[in-house]
Formats: structure tokens, C-alpha cells, sequence
């Protein structure tokens, strides 16, 4: 079977890999659509927010068709669609141990859930990049239609944010200097946007919420000067969310608005214990999030992938796909 592999760090190959077996309480899986994420470039590159070692075969945004299950799968039966959570206990699936970005692959039945009829192959990859934002809007404390929520960064994640808490109801406002990226979140649900690139940025946000700044502040693309910004933007005892992922950066900040704004700081890491949640809130909502999807490529050119996410700065999601998708 082809697979993509990561050889050691910023060197990568479609290789040819022996068809997986699988034990009683395993499941094989045929790869459907495979997302690529900034995480796994991060994991190219060497870094990680927890130790791994190379080789391995990326991939934790996918969906899959269930081939065969072990005799002790009660759950699963093949046919079914499905996607999987990547936090595995200690493991990170697609990172400390290899991922679905191969024609097959072995799971656990437990990581493991149905994706409803009405989502395609390819919104289905999406499920988990959305878990990320609809979880930060939870640890945010459900924002409604009383909260403005202000979402730092247009990316995967912060669009993701964007949909789920327009969902909600919630006023929701886009700080984002790319316009592609822009009209992409206002495709989803922001009301309003700024470029925090303006030198009237500041001036710009005050005046559009009359002073009082947001109620939720959802950063999303883990830069620490968007980060200090985020503190800048908060209003009195806004809950504030940390999403995007940074690796030991720093920056100035003035870190003395936390205790004159009174400010609720909140961090999370992925989206454990809410695919179930996630999955229902997709399906009823009807949110499509599709239009995300830049680029596809078929699996078999896994290669040619990972170089435009490498080399083509506009993309936002590159998705693989098999020839059964």
C-alpha cells in the first residue's frame, strides 16, 4: 500500500508499505480524505509538543471505511464511515504513533465514530479541525447572541471558531490581514473584520465596539504577538481562549490588564471527551464547512501535498483523497 512517510526531520516520501493485519480488537480502515495541518508541518520540522520519533506516517483530520473488524468488535461492521479522535491516552495519533495518511490503516474501536449521512467524505476530515474550534468556544462558556466574540487569526482552526459560535448566535468578529481569508469568515459567520496589520488597528477596534471590547476573545494562531494582542482586545472580565498551538515563543505583553480587566485566561490542547458532541452539533446545525478545502490531492501524490502546504502560503486546508472518496 502507498503511504506517506516523514523520514527524519524536512524529509518525506510516498512509500510502499505491507498491508496492515489486524488483532481481535482492532479494526482495519481504508483512508477516505486525509487533511493536512500546520501541526504536521511542526512535526516535519522536528517539533512537538510531546517526544516522537521518526519514521512515521502523519495524518490525524481523516475520514475512512471500515474493512474488517476482530472478532471482539461488537460496535463496527464494515461499510461503516467513520472518523477518529487523535488524543489516544498518552499516544497522539498521526504523531507518536503512525496515522491514516496511508491507502490503510489499524485503529481501536474506541477512538473511533460514525460520521452521519449527512456529512460527505471530505466534511467528514473536517471533524476534527472544527472539534479544536467548537472546543474553545465551550471552554469559552458557550458564548450566545449577547456576546461579542472576537476571533483572532482566519486559519483552519479560527474559521472553525467562527462557524461554531455564529451557530450560537453570538455577534462575531474576524481579525485577519489576508482577504481571502477574510471573506472565507464571513462566509461562515463574521459579521465584521480588521487588519491588525493597520497602524489605526486599535483605534479601528474601539470605535467598532464603542469602547467596550469583546466578551470572548478566541485566539487562534498561536503567534505571541497576537496572543498579547488578544489582552489588548478583551473587555471587562472577558473570557479569553488560547487555541493556536505555540512552541516556547515569547514577546512582550501587558500582562497588567489581566487583573485591571479582570480577565478569565483559559488554555486547551486538542478537543478530547466532545467528538460525540462535535459530531451532533455539525449534523443539526447544517454548517458546511467544505469551502475550507483549497486544494485535493490523490493520495498516491501524498508528496506533492506536503510540498504545496510547504510552499504555498495561500492554502488553507489541503485535503488527500483515495480513489474511492
Amino acid at each position: 500500500m502507498k503511504s506517506l512517510q516523514f523520514m527524519s526531520a524536512g524529509s518525506f516520501e510516498v512509500s510502499e508499505l505491507p498491508m496492515p493485519k489486524i488483532l481481535d480488537d482492532e479494526v482495519l480502515l481504508a483512508s477516505r480524505v486525509v487533511g493536512i495541518c500546520h501541526s504536521d508541518v511542526d512535526l516535519l520540522e522536528g517539533r512537538y509538543i510531546i517526544p516522537f520519533e521518526y519514521p512515521l506516517i502523519p495524518g490525524h483530520e481523516w475520514s475512512a471505511e471500515v474493512l474488517e473488524v476482530g472478532r471482539s468488535v461488537r460496535t463496527l461492521a464494515p461499510g461503516d464511515r467513520v472518523v477518529g479522535e487523535c488524543v489516544i491516552g498518552e499516544d497522539h495519533f498521526g504523531f507518536t504513533i503512525s496515522g491514516a495518511a496511508a491507502e490503510y490503516f489499524v485503529a481501536k474501536p474506541h477512538w473511533l465514530h460514525k460520521i452521519p449521512d449527512s456529512l460527505t467524505w471530505s466534511q467528514g476530515a473536517l471533524i476534527e479541525p472544527f472539534s479544536c474550534g467548537y472546543s474553545a468556544t465551550l471552554r469559552a462558556d458557550n458564548p450566545d447572541a449577547s456576546d461579542t466574540v472576537v476571533v483572532l487569526g482566519a486559519g483552519t482552526i479560527g474559521l472553525g471558531v467562527i462557524a461554531a459560535s455564529a451557530a450560537k448566535g453570538a455577534r462575531v468578529i474576524v481579525i485577519e490581514p489576508t482577504a481571502s481569508r477574510v471573506a472565507l469568515a464571513r462566509r461562515l459567520g463574521a459579521e465584521q473584520s480588521l487588519d491588525p496589520t493597520s497602524p489605526t488597528f486599535l483605534q479601528e477596534w474601539n470605535e467598532m465596539t464603542s469602547g467596550a471590547g469583546a466578551s470572548v476573545v478566541i485566539e487562534a494562531t498561536g503567534k505571541p504577538e497576537a496572543m498579547a494582542t488578544a489582552l489588548e482586545l478583551a473587555g471587562i472580565g472577558a473570557r479569553v481562549v488560547n487555541v493556536g498551538i505555540n512552541v516556547g515563543d515569547s514577546t512582550s505583553a501587558r500582562l497588567g490588564l489581566i487583573q485591571s480587566k479582570e480577565l478569565q485566561i483559559r488554555g486547551i490542547i486538542g478537543s478530547p471527551g466532545i467528538w460525540p458532541q462535535t459530531i451532533a452539533f455539525l449534523d443539526r446545525t447544517g454548517i458546511d464547512l467544505s469551502p475550507l478545502v483549497s486544494s485535493i490531492f490523490p493520495l498516491a501524490e501524498a508528496d506533492q501535498a506536503m510540498e504545496t502546504v510547504l510552499n504555498d502560503k495561500s492554502q488553507v486546508k489541503v485535503h488527500m483523497m483515495s480513489s474511492a472518496a
